[in-house]
């Protein structure tokens, strides 16, 4: 059994890394639905810089998110990471449960001391990284087959 990276408030629910090949099955009935299972494999996603973050409810996997280091040349910091490959099956979602991954996430840069994390956040779920303090840079795009997209980002300190 994987050792979890992150307990979240609620028992029946952890966050622990996972393999890339574990988050295409939840990328894509979330992310690329009716397309194929390779539609899910991302440039990035077996460098060892990069980690994939898994959700689970009890021992079932529902939720994943992929951190990958990746330089964005509208920020000037030397050492970011982008956050790629969110998602939350279906009838775990509207749940409040992004958050767990989003945390997780952010924890384990900051142990790193990175401090850049941005990404392309689809236009429904631009409020929910808000929420979480991220911002809008620039205007919206459109990533062919999948849709609109905002540049997003935040700039996390370190309390050392």
């Amino acid at each position: 059994m994987l050792k979890d990276l992150y307990i979240t408030k609620n028992k029946d629910y952890s966050i622990r890394f996972i393999s890339s090949e574990e988050t295409y099955p939840i990328r894509q009935p979330v992310l690329r639905p009716g397309r194929a299972l390779e539609d899910c494999v991302f440039t990035d996603d077996t460098l060892g810089s990069t980690f994939h973050l898994g959700l689970f409810f009890q021992d079932i996997l529902i939720g994943v998110a992929s951190y990958m280091k990746n330089k964005n040349d509208s920020f000037a910091e030397e050492t970011q990471y982008q956050l790629r490959g969110m998602a939350i099956l279906k009838d775990y979602q509207k749940k409040g449960l992004g958050e767990f991954l989003l945390k997780a996430g952010e924890t384990n840069l900051a142990k790193s001391n990175v401090n850049r994390l941005w990404f392309n956040a689809r236009e429904n779920a631009v409020n929910f990284y808000k929420k979480h303090g991220y911002e809008t840079q620039g205007t919206n795009f459109n990533i062919e087959g999948v849709g609109i997209h905002f540049l997003m980002t935040k700039i996390h300190r370190n309390n050392n």
